[in-house]
């Protein structure tokens, strides 16, 4: 279980790192529709939980 929490928070961590880096190259129309930041705001608050998960996790 606690490598699938490390590769979900992994692969969100990702997409949120892509989705900031595309809309600072493609300019203000991507970076400021609604949607897109929703979607980039889901991705970091995933990758955030899947940190708060393992910090949480019993050390064994």
């Amino acid at each position: 279980m606690k490598v699938y929490v490390i590769t979900t928070g992994t692969i969100f961590g990702l997409i949120t790192l892509a989705h900031i880096w595309r809309a600072t190259v493609e300019g203000p129309q991507l970076a400021f529709a609604p949607w897109y930041i929703l979607l980039t705001a889901a991705a970091a608050a995933l990758c955030l939980w899947a940190l708060w998960l393992l910090w949480r996790w019993p050390r064994s």
